[in-house]
């Protein structure tokens, strides 16, 4: 789905489809527009994408976990144009400290406590036709020289 389709969902809505709130999606657009902004002027080809919909791409990638190929069908870009936009997004936002998920330390140091589930998983022997005489075509030792 394009932005323009997006933006007209309910709150709940976009959430289900994009994974992210609006107000974390809008405040992502913001980050993405000041760097899309230094990047311009350094010049190059305008993209052939809106911001908006590259956002949706990137997110579309982690969310659905489509190929490259199958967004860049439905975006009308190429599947290399599509990584480097995804690419790009996603080292912009980490770049920008806004967005970032708390180390393992912070984890180790908070309150909550987790269970963990451990299955013991054994080998078991793979049934294989047995070899018999009868299959196995022999050369003769002159024919092999």
């Amino acid at each position: 789905m394009k932005y323009q389709q997006v933006k007209l969902l309910k709150d709940v809505e976009f959430r289900r489809l994009t994974g992210v709130r609006r107000e974390t999606f809008e405040l992502m657009l913001k980050v993405l527009r000041v760097a899309a902004r230094k990047r311009r002027k350094i010049g190059g080809p305008a993209p052939d994408v809106s911001l908006e919909n590259r956002l949706l791409m990137m997110l579309e990638y982690l969310r659905e976990y489509r190929t490259y190929f199958h967004i860049g069908q439905s975006y009308g870009v190429s599947e290399s144009t599509a990584f480097k936009y995804i690419r790009w997004i996603e080292d912009t936002l980490i770049k920008s400290k806004e967005f970032s998920l708390p180390g393992r330390k912070a984890l180790l140091k908070s309150d909550m406590e987790f269970e963990v589930v451990m299955i013991d998983v054994t080998e078991s022997p793979v049934e294989r036709p047995k070899k018999s005489s009868g299959d196995i075509t022999l050369a003769r030792k002159n024919a092999i020289r």
